[in-house]
């Protein structure tokens, strides 16, 4: 895992890399919680997001948000915190110009992000997120959202209540063509705490069926 500086909006952005040996293995970028509350690319929960998809064999990118860390810049109520994580995504396709997948994932705070990324960047192909903050943030911009993913939530999330990840998960489901895979880990809290190895099991568990070419039909 390699330390790396990259050129944001507002300066440079503080990132951790893994390159995968396959030249063109899949991608992704990994966005962590509120800056203002303590967020950064080494939470727990950011962290076991990054272990997961290189594991899965992804070239893996996580990284400060503005004023986080040595990133420059200051907190820019969620617009600039998006501009970041497109530099960053621009950052890894350059250094991986044809992946086989390109996905996003966050939590929390950067679930909400990364979901915005969703929008903007047609290339990507899937996203994780752990206990969007549907009660806290606007998702309605989902409309309709362009690729399927996954939802994780936590039963005892004492911060982002339960019902409004429900209704989100709902309303995504409701779209034609779009699969969302809504997974609640039943004791878990806001910060899944002593059940990240929960987390990571339904991380590797989706992304390997997800990263399985579909079978061909066999004519008899």
């Amino acid at each position: 895992m390699a330390e790396v500086h990259i050129a944001g909006p507002e300066g440079r952005i503080e990132a951790r890399y893994h390159q995968s040996k396959d030249p063109n293995a899949p991608i992704a970028i990994i966005l962590h919680p509120h800056p203002e509350t303590g967020g950064t690319m080494n939470n727990k929960v950011t962290y076991a997001f990054f272990r997961a998809f290189v594991e899965q064999g992804f070239n893996t990118l996580r990284f400060n948000f503005r004023g986080v860390g040595r990133s420059e810049g200051k907190y820019d109520q969620g617009e600039g915190e998006l501009s970041d994580a497109a530099a960053c995504l621009d950052w890894l396709q350059v250094q991986n110009p044809e992946p086989r997948q390109c996905w996003v994932a966050g939590f929390s705070f950067g679930a909400w992000i990364s979901m915005q990324l969703l929008m903007r960047r047609p290339e990507l192909d899937g996203f994780i997120a752990a206990a969007p903050p549907a009660n806290l943030y606007d998702f309605s911009f989902l409309a309709p959202c362009p690729v399927s993913g996954m939802i994780l939530q936590g039963g005892k999330d004492e911060i982002v209540q339960k019902d409004s990840v429900q209704k989100l998960c709902a309303r995504l489901a409701a779209q034609r063509g779009l699969h969302i895979e809504y997974r609640v880990i039943p004791e878990a809290d806001h910060f899944f705490t002593n059940q990240l190895p929960d987390l990571v099991g339904h991380v590797h568990d989706y992304l390997s069926v997800a990263l399985t070419p579909p079978q061909k039909a066999v004519n008899q």
